[in-house]
């Protein structure tokens, strides 16, 4: 299976249908949906993590990696799901969450009780580093009752694995292994640059200590061994790396299909251009010119050394793109296809997370009690120890919050917008009025411009694998890029910016067609005017 002409929907299952009017989506929810995500045209299905969990990091923390939890309808369930997928032609992916598990996993309450050999399973130190955890605080917590502390680069409720033992690798890949003979075909992996921990941990403040741990050498040979024993033997299987403060020179390796590691990487440098001083709980407006910078050498590396990259605006763990690069109020529509058209067109694998095709924005909650995200809660706190208002830390809050896209899914303009008969575990936004599937069926256009980029990547070579290269990339207001295949070229033109602007057009484009438009009757000229958040696509 090639997953070049693949496009990839992600499902937060606890925000998508709720079936059951416990106010959490389930999995026959998503079996009551297949025939609207088949509509939109895509192929396979990322679902967050459903497995049993505390839920201290919304399912992150896995108590156990061989069950479904009860809450989404368990196993039975999701067997149904995988079956009814495969007759709309669409496949599942699994979240595998391989670097820590949650302190009530098993393994880490034998390891408590005194058990040796699960005390290899975690990573224990008698004398702590001064690392800092990616949820804030101290990245080590006390062992029990010992004088041991344990490493947990998130929360203290999930321990971070000590893949350097044999016996957790081969756990590991009985994990990966269960899921696939189950008939899952994708699998995306958490957080996996940061599983090659140093043998010797050492005190590093640079950058909260990621240094010591992130994209070391030992993680390509632990993803080789992966991928041999496991997805390795399977010819269609489709694997995607959450790389984690990474680099290009990486995510190369990481991709190259000859080194056999992953089919693509995900990496969050572009969804960090508006954090001023690079700090996330801030407000400021998006750097373009870094923006276009970050697309431009990770696109044109990728192509010329054959890495390939997953390509994505919106997750479960970012604020909703639309209300960072778009002006919401006056181009919500516009915006929302500008932005699609700029990575779907691209060179990569596209994902759209729900909502994103019916252009879902943040929800204007008001209160910090409307907010159920542990790293925006611990952010609220740490704000305002600082010394701001309540105020201004919420107006932060309200910009960056990992809720912001986790709210439920905009079905209808009924009670709760069709997603649950109850209260849903997280509030509805207040615009599921105005912003719903049902509407957007009917009078809107975003989700049919998704179904024509959809049908594009497809029915053309030139999309799915053509190469990448820059264009005016000096150019203040447009993102540009020429895709090349055999004897096709596609220029494609975006217009980040609410104002209109113009740019040069090459003469070979001024004889071509246009391809993509989210503007009508556009005639191409030399000097070519581009409306507000406009996309052009031309083709020759």
């Amino acid at each position: 299976m090639t997953f070049k002409n693949k496009v990839i929907y992600q499902i937060y299952p606890k925000s998508f249908l709720d079936t059951t009017g416990n106010g959490i989506g389930d999995l026959a929810g998503i079996i009551q949906k297949l025939p609207y995500l088949s509509q939109l045209g895509v192929d396979m299905l990322w679902l967050n993590p459903i497995y049993p969990s505390p839920q201290k990091d919304n399912g992150y923390d896995i108590s156990n990696y061989l069950e479904v939890d009860s809450l989404f309808g368990g196993m039975g369930e999701l067997e149904r799901l995988i079956k009814e997928a495969k007759k709309h032609q669409i496949d599942i992916m699994f979240d595998m969450v391989l670097n820590h598990v949650s302190t009530e996993h098993e393994w880490f309450q034998k390891a408590l009780a005194g058990d040796k050999k699960y005390q290899d399973y975690f990573i224990l130190r008698d004398e702590p580093t001064d690392w800092v955890s990616k949820f804030g605080g101290n990245a080590w917590s006390k062992f029990g009752e010992t004088d041991q502390y344990y490493l947990h680069l998130f929360d203290k409720t999930q321990a971070d694995l000590n893949w350097r033992n044999e016996e957790v690798r081969e756990e590991l890949v009985t994990v990966v292994n269960f899921w696939l003979e189950k008939g899952i075909r994708g699998l995306r992996f958490d957080v996996i640059n940061v599983i090659g921990k140093d043998e010797v941990l050492q005190n590093n403040e640079h950058n909260d200590g990621k240094a010591e741990y992130t994209d070391k050498p030992i993680t390509h040979d632990y993803l080789k061994e992966l991928s041999r024993n496991s997805f390795g033997k399977y010819d269609d299987t489709i694997t995607v790396g959450e790389m984690s403060s990474t680099t290009i020179e990486n995510c190369v390796l990481y991709t190259q299909p000859e080194r056999n590691e992953l089919s693509m990487t995900f990496n969050f440098h572009h969804l960090k251009v508006d954090y001023a001083n690079k700090e996330k709980w801030t407000i400021a407006d998006f750097d373009f010119e870094e923006l276009k910078e970050l697309f431009h050498s990770w696109g044109e590396t990728m192509s010329e050394q054959n890495g390939w990259n997953a390509l994505f605006w919106n997750n479960h763990d970012q604020p909703r793109a639309l209300n960072r690069f778009v002006d919401v109020k006056h181009f919500r529509e516009t915006g929302a296809k500008m932005l699609a058209a700029s990575i779907h067109l691209s060179r990569g694998t596209p994902f759209i997370y729900m909502g994103e095709e019916i252009g879902m924005v943040n929800p204007e909650f008001d209160s910090i009690d409307q907010y159920v995200d542990v790293e925006s809660l611990n952010a609220f706190n740490e704000l305002l120890e600082t010394g701001k208002t309540e105020a201004e830390v919420l107006n932060i809050i309200k910009e960056k919050s990992r809720d912001n896209s986790r709210t439920p899914m905009q079905w209808n303009g009924d009670c709760y917008s069709g997603f649950s008969t109850g209260t849903p575990w997280l509030q509805v936004a207040d615009n599921y009025s105005e912003i719903n599937v049902e509407k957007e069926l009917t009078e809107g256009s975003i989700f049919s411009f998704y179904q024509e980029l959809i049908r594009l990547r497809k029915t053309m070579p030139l999309i799915a694998e053509g190469t990448y290269k820059g264009f005016e990339k000096k150019h203040s207001q447009v993102y540009g890029f020429i895709r090349t295949y055999q004897e096709q070229e596609l220029l494609c033109l975006n217009n980040f910016y609410s104002e209109p602007t113009s740019i040069m057009i090459p003469d070979d484009f001024l004889e071509g067609t246009i391809l993509v438009d989210n503007y009508s009757n556009t005639v191409l000229a030399k000097e070519q005017v581009l409306q507000p958040y406009q996309t052009l696509a031309i083709l020759v």
